[in-house]
Parts: structure tokens; C-alpha cells; sequence
């Protein structure tokens, strides 16, 4: 390498210097360490030269995607967490897109990734889960989530835990629920009506949160000593943040929050074990009677892990996307003129106006769905599902070396020009006659493959639900914020200031 044969020219050019004899042929001790010295430095050199080599160019079997491997240690994770307003791919992304082609190489929070913003990659990586590839997720994430939440393990676990989410956010359980979110969503509503102005964001997020952790867990913040929403608040402030462990930096904040959060968790499971109840009231009830169960997989991290996880999943994506609604629906009266007309018939239709949303009534909101997927599209709320090669794999020409990661990203999925005419574009009428509850290589905003989100349907019957109740009952006005960042994943800096008025 021309590096290593510099530093040798070099060394050896260093015999040829002339040098001066003291006097009296006294050579001092500086003198006599000089030429330690000067090789350690040398050495040094080389070995950071080499590292730094290897770093930038590493070992393959086949050919590696193009791509660059960006500063040691760093990689170019401070490029991927840069802050930007576009509502675009993610420059992060598109720039090495229009570099390097839909698959290329990177490295990130010092992991080499392999970035797919290719349809036929993505399919086959969510199509080989458990063979080829696995869930797999950084070590800072992991940190943030817990090493047994259910992200990050594998094969039976995995499905014994999806089936236990399943009993609570499966189709029987959400017709239960129907009620009570409408009931949640009407009151909160009113409530807001009745104020100058509300911050819709974190609004929703207290419902949202309120009636989750109700449901979970039976927790009632006017009823508890300690607030759990502000330790998931402080979690959520510093989720995506550049992994910096000091104190003051948001992700000591976030892991704080998690800290505190499992904390009162638990807490809580110590005492409904201790207090056991004689028939199930929420999910709690069903996770103690599943850990009492002789011989039971289940243990007490892996249920508080997966507590912590379904309390954040259910409120804080959730908030983030009816947001978006409301600010889409405010930027584009056709489409609020379509959602409304399509909710008022549903009440035309009944005997009593007054009466609550009925299952069926719910499943014929065609046109909502539509505004959901095409909101859930644009929001691109999760910016990369990641997963981990478990083994050599050649792909269109590229190797994948095994233990590598791979990020399929979603943004550049959703916003293809080549699927979705002019992508950027609010267009709800563009999913009209597609199939709107199941992900495709086009479609993947609730994931895809075995690990499609569990929760899928809970979230498209909340937003449903609210903009049923918002669009037939109220008017709102935005008065200040609405502004978006993404750092990559989507953020309303300054909120969306919304004034809510009942109409006549």
C-alpha cells in the first residue's frame, strides 16, 4: 500500500541525516531515547493507517455494495442523524441513492449496514426472516428497549409473545374496544373545545396513552402517586438521539426515563402478584396468570420488557400520525369535504344519531382507510427496519457478508416515483380499490413479514375513531406550529396549535 511504503521511505531515509558528536562523546539521555521514541511513533502510525484502511475497505468474499464506510468508530452515523425539514426521502438516503444506486453500504453507531431502498431486496429480506436474516436492531437501541424486549428475540419466543399481544389487539378484543376509545375520544374532545387552544400532539398522546395504559395495566394517573407518562416523555425526547451516555444529553434523558418507567412497572407487578385478582381485568391480569403457569417460558423481564414496549408503541406513533391528519386534512379541503360527507352518512343511517359506532359502521369507512394509508405513507414514521444477515448471502450481483446488518428503508418505498405518481403529493384517492390492511413490496408502514405489526389494526381504529368523532362534531382552525423535522424519524418541533369549536 503506497502508506506503508511512504512511512518506509522514510525510516529508511533517516539513516542517511548526518549528526553532530558532542562534545567530549557524551551522548545525553534524550539522544539515546529518540530513536525508541521515534519507532513507537512510527508503529503507532502504521497501525492506525492500516486500521483506518481496513475500516474503509472490509474483507468480502464477493463484492460489496458500493458505498462508503465514512470515519472510524463514527461511520457516517452523524450524517444519518442530521436533522432535516424535507418531506422527501431522507437526504441521508437519496444523496447516496443517486451515488451508488438502491442498495449500498454504510456504517452506523460503528455497525457495517447494508441500506436496501430496492423492492425485490426488501421482499426477500422479509420473506427469509428466521433463515436468512433475523430482527436485529443497534446496541443503543437495545439499550433503549430492553435486551428481552420482543424486537430483539427470536423463533418460538418471538411467536409466543406475538400471540399474546394478539389476545389483547386482536379483531374480538378491538370490538370490545370500540366503545370505549370512541367514549375516550368524545370526552377529550369536549374537553378541548372548551380551551383557547390545544397542542394536538401532545393531546393525543395523553388519550391515547391514558386509555392504553388502562387497558394494560389499569393505571390511572389521577389515582397514582407518580406519573408514568412523563418518564415515557422523557424516554421519547432523546429515542432517536445520537448515542451520547453524559449527563444533560437527551439520550441520558431517554435512559433515565426508561429506568424510571421500569421502575414503577415493576412496582406495579410486584403488588397485582402479591394481590392477584379472580378474573382478568386487563392485560396485567393475563401476563401474572400467564407467569404462574408450571413451566412457563415467560419470566418477569421478558413481561416487563414487553409492557414498556406496547405502552410506547400504542401512544407515541399513534399521536404522530393523527397530527399529521389533522394537519393534512387542514391543507387540503377536498379531502376533508370527502372524509366528512363519508361520516355523515354513517350517522344519516341510523335510528339514533346519538348512538355509538357500531363494528360494521366502522369497517365501511372505505374512503378513511384510504386517508390513513396515504397519511401513514407520507408520515414515514419509522425511518429503517433493521435486520441482521445469519449468513452469507449474494443478492443481484452484491454480497451481504454474514453478521452484517441491513436496513430496508421504508421512506424511499413509500415515496417511489415509479409506484406512486407524483409521490409527494397528498392523494387519498390513489388507494382507491387496493387492498388497504395488509403490507406489500410498495407498502410496508406497519413493517412486513412475519413481524408485521401486531398493533396495526388498534391504530387505524383510533384514528378512525377520532377523526369520526372530529370531523362530524367539530371545526378546528390551526393557529401556530405544524412545522415537521425529521432526525430521521418524525417530529413536530413546535407542535400543531390547533382552537377546536363544536358545531351547531
Amino acid at each position: 500500500m503506497p502508506a506503508f511504503s511512504f512511512f518506509f521511505f522514510f525510516l529508511s531515509s533517516l539513516s542517511s541525516f548526518p549528526t553532530s558528536t558532542p562534545p567530549f562523546h557524551v551522548k545525553s539521555q534524550s539522544s539515546k531515547m529518540w530513536p525508541i521514541a521515534l519507532c513507537i511513533a512510527t508503529f503507532v502510525i502504521i497501525s492506525i493507517i492500516h486500521w483506518s484502511y481496513s475500516w474503509r475497505n472490509p474483507k468480502c468474499n464477493g463484492k460489496l455494495p458500493p458505498g462508503s464506510m465514512g470515519l472510524p468508530l463514527l461511520g457516517e452515523t452523524l450524517q444519518f442523524f442530521a436533522p432535516n425539514t424535507s418531506s422527501d426521502i431522507p437526504p441521508f438516503i437519496k444523496e447516496r441513492m443517486e451515488r451508488y444506486g438502491p442498495i449500498f453500504r454504510t456504517n452506523l453507531v460503528g455497525r457495517p449496514v447494508v441500506v436496501s431502498t430496492d423492492p425485490d431486496l426488501n421482499h426477500f429480506i422479509f420473506q427469509q426472516e428466521g433463515q436468512l436474516f433475523q430482527s436485529w436492531y443497534p446496541d443503543t437501541f437495545t439499550e433503549i428497549f430492553g435486551r428481552q424486549n420482543v424486537g430483539s428475540l427470536h423463533g418460538f419466543m418471538y411467536k409466543y409473545l406475538k400471540n399474546m399481544v394478539l389476545n389483547l389487539f386482536g379483531p374480538e378484543s378491538l370490538k370490545k374496544m370500540l366503545s370505549e376509545v370512541e367514549q375516550a375520544t368524545c370526552r377529550n374532545l369536549n374537553r378541548w373545545s372548551c380551551q383557547d387552544t390545544v397542542e394536538l400532539k401532545e393531546a393525543t398522546a395523553r388519550m391515547i396513552f391514558d386509555l392504553t395504559a388502562k387497558k394494560l395495566i389499569s393505571y390511572d394517573q389521577e389515582k397514582s402517586s407518580e406519573n408514568l407518562r412523563e418518564n415515557f416523555v422523557a424516554f421519547i425526547q432523546g429515542l432517536i438521539s445520537f448515542p451520547l451516555d453524559i449527563p444533560g444529553t437527551a439520550y441520558h434523558k431517554c435512559l433515565q426515563g426508561r429506568k424510571n418507567a421500569m421502575r414503577m412497572l415493576k412496582n406495579m407487578l410486584k403488588q397485582r402478584r402479591a394481590m392477584p385478582r379472580k378474573e382478568q381485568s386487563d392485560f396485567f391480569d393475563y401476563v401474572i396468570e400467564e407467569l404462574n403457569k408450571e413451566g412457563t417460558v415467560l419470566t418477569e423481564a421478558i413481561a416487563l420488557d414487553l409492557m414498556f414496549v406496547l405502552l410506547f408503541a400504542s401512544f407515541e406513533t399513534t399521536s404522530l400520525a393523527i397530527t399529521l391528519a389533522a394537519k393534512f386534512l387542514s391543507d387540503h379541503p377536498l379531502v376533508l369535504k370527502k372524509l366528512t360527507e363519508e361520516h355523515e352518512a354513517i350517522l344519516e343511517k341510523r335510528e339514533n344519531v346519538d348512538s355509538e359506532l357500531t363494528w360494521k359502521e366502522y369497517k365501511s369507512m372505505t374512503f378513511t382507510f384510504q386517508f390513513i394509508n396515504e397519511t401513514v405513507r407520507l408520515a414515514n414514521i419509522v425511518p429503517g427496519i433493521f435486520r441482521k444477515a445469519l449468513r452469507e448471502i449474494q443478492f443481484k450481483g452484491y454480497t451481504i457478508p454474514a453478521g452484517w446488518a441491513v436496513m430496508v428503508c421504508p421512506p424511499a418505498v413509500h415515496l417511489n416515483p415509479a409506484k406512486y405518481e407524483d409521490p409527494l403529493a397528498f392523494n387519498p384517492w390513489r388507494w382507491e380499490g387496493l387492498e388497504s390492511s395488509c403490507a406489500s413490496k410498495h407498502f410496508m408502514a406497519f413493517g412486513g413479514g412475519m413481524r408485521f405489526c401486531v398493533g396495526t389494526e388498534f391504530t387505524k381504529m383510533q384514528m378512525a375513531v377520532f377523526l369520526h368523532c372530529l370531523v362530524t362534531k367539530y371545526r378546528w382552525q390551526a393557529i401556530r406550529g405544524g412545522d415537521i423535522v425529521r432526525t430521521p424519524g418524525l417530529q413536530f418541533p413546535n407542535g400543531l396549535h390547533v382552537k377546536i369549536s363544536r358545531t351547531n
